[in-house]
């Protein structure tokens, strides 16, 4: 995914963003209406959790498999098909990812049973695989100055924060009124008005074509990410890390990684350039990237169930007290440009991360009883943290990249961004189960299998004390809630340590917005590239076809090619 980069309009028209055309910003707005298409899916089931396990019953492994696939799918074919688009096309590959999104929804919103709504999970996960890594790309390629692009991202990144803390109230909204099916739904229209405006639109761009795509590499990379995180979700869904399949799998998927290391140092036209990773800015970057979304996607499906299952709200009422959080996040991404100019990534980022661990360990004063001003507090906190976070990150993480490697950068930048999510549920569910189980071991006049099935979750605890009936019932109903809400106290002191362990990665960052010829930033070009650049465009009017004419060239130097 490395090389020269370029780029067609459809029709033949000019690749909007070139030569400083404002048809960037709506190239922008489309990019950000794809994200949303899969921040909201990460997202807006959680809040229907409660009613799903209520419908099909699923297991407290089913269970997991239905929140977790979507993500751990999505994570384990980024870098596949962000290397597939540099090929045939990255806007074709979103294109299909766009129907394939609204087809997988139709599924899941009409699964009869566990095993179906899993399956269609894992579809969406593979659109979203299309569709994300090509938003990043696109940006990188139609805003290449920094400080615009710096914008961009802030624009991009409230909508990441607006998709994933938005999700939850748009899925309570739908549960007050319809089944849990309606929270897919929603998907479709948003595809069949994504489809035309994205062909008509977006412009078309390819990476370095040289040498062949490698697929045994992007089925490597595939399996042995899937395999990492399958088995670090087993052990979250209550299973015995040493377990037979969990070893299995977490040892396949690291020889199947360390094999595609090892393989793309020996090519001559790799999938991925991992020289990026040899820079510090980059890799920490990453790193960065995977911890917010880590504590963000792992505290608010820990959250959604605290709302509704101890105390009692809504699906609705959980998805408004989520709005505090939203729109900080929505603040901080479009104030974000703003302050990386004044303060630069690695006070940014710092800063980001300490001001979540301080809103998170805020959140352990909550109890079994309604906390509005502090749930308040801390969820704009919350916000505003983790969107200065994740802005900074990927500033600094496309901006570190060269122009010629961004579809590289944007896969593994999304790959971050969804293994975080994948292993955050994983994680933090672990903990959680690991806090909340034994509290439920011995309660007074519950039977050892009644004890054991209302360990696995919450919801089973209530259903089986609506069982028992009686004093029995009463008791193991108060235990659970009372397990609960040390499960989470426990979890928010984890994420707390992991943000706080976040903020000292950041110091590795720049300290201020650099502008660099390797990233060719801020308009200035470097000397020699555009004293290149001259030289070729004198040999384009000398030698070119077109009567003297130089081919036309966006921002970056890129040259521009139209359908013929």
């Amino acid at each position: 995914m490395s090389g020269s980069t370029t780029a067609t309009a459809p029709s033949g028209r000019r690749v909007p963003g070139s030569q400083g055309g404002a048809n960037r910003w709506l190239v922008l707005v489309v990019l950000c209406v794809s994200l949303l298409l899969v921040a909201v899916d990460a997202t807006v089931l959680h809040v229907a959790v409660p009613a799903v396990t209520e419908d099909l019953k699923p297991g407290g492994i089913e269970l997991l498999w239905i929140v977790d696939v979507y993500p751990l799918v999505c994570a384990s074919l980024l870098i596949l098909f962000g290397t597939l688009g540099d090929r045939v096309g990255r806007r074709r590959v979103l294109l299909l990812g766009y129907a394939l999104f609204g087809v997988a929804s139709a599924v899941a919103a009409m699964a009869d049973n566990a095993q179906i709504l899993i399956a269609a999970r894992a579809l969406l996960g593979v659109g979203g695989a299309m569709i994300m890594p090509a938003t990043l790309s696109i940006l990188r390629q139609v805003f290449p100055d920094r400080r615009e692009r710096a914008v961009a991202i802030g624009v991009w990144s409230a909508v990441a924060g607006i998709g994933a803390a938005g999700g939850p109230l748009l899925g309570g909204f739908l549960l007050e009124h319809f089944w849990w099916g309606s929270v897919f739904l929603i998907n479709i229209p948003l595809m069949l008005v994504s489809l035309p405006i994205g062909r008509w639109l977006l412009p078309e761009s390819t990476g370095d074509r040289d040498g062949p795509w490698d697929v045994v590499g992007a089925l490597m990379a595939a399996g042995g990410l899937f395999g990492l995180v399958f088995a670090v979700k087993r052990a979250g869904g209550g299973e015995s890390p040493f377990g037979m399949t969990t070893l299995l799998s977490f040892f396949v998927g690291a020889a199947l990684l360390v094999g595609f290391v090892r393989r793309q140092r020996r090519r001559k036209h790799p999938l991925i350039d991992l020289s990026m990773f040899a820079r510090p800015a980059f890799s920490t970057s990453l790193g960065c990237i995977v911890l917010a979304m880590l504590a963000l996607v792992g505290l608010e499906l820990v959250a959604a169930q605290y709302l509704q299952l101890v105390l009692g709200l809504s699906p609705l009422e959980t998805g408004m007290r989520l709005v505090p959080l939203t729109v900080a996040a929505m603040a901080a991404g479009l104030a974000g440009s703003k302050f990386l100019h004044r303060f630069g990534p690695r006070t940014m980022v710092a800063s980001g991360f300490t001001l979540t661990a301080v809103a998170v360990v805020i959140l352990t004063g909550m109890g079994d009883q309604l906390n509005d001003p502090l749930m308040i507090t801390s969820f704009v906190l919350l916000g505003l943290g983790l969107q200065t976070t994740l802005f900074g990150s990927y500033e600094s993480m496309l901006s570190e990249a060269p122009q010629s490697q961004a579809g590289g950068a944007a896969a593994i930048g999304e790959t971050s961004y969804q293994l975080g999510a994948g292993i955050g549920i994983a994680l933090l569910g672990s903990v959680m189960n690991a806090a909340y189980a034994p509290g439920l071991s011995s309660v007074q006049g519950v039977p050892a299998k009644e004890s054991a099935a209302a360990s696995h979750s919450l919801g089973e605890a209530y259903e089986v004390a609506s069982g028992l009936g009686g004093g029995a019932g009463e008791a193991l109903r108060s235990a659970a809630r009372e397990s609960f809400v040390h499960g989470l106290h426990v979890t928010l002191l984890v994420s707390a340590g992991l943000l706080l362990l976040g903020a000292l990665m950041a110091l590795k960052l720049p300290r201020t917005m650099e502008c660099g010829a390797a990233s060719q930033e801020c308009q200035e070009q470097d000397p020699e590239q555009d004293q290149s650049q001259k030289q070729e465009q004198g040999q384009e009017q000398e030698h070119g076809a077109d009567a003297g004419v130089p081919a036309p060239r966006d921002a970056a130097g890129v040259r521009v090619e139209s359908v013929r």
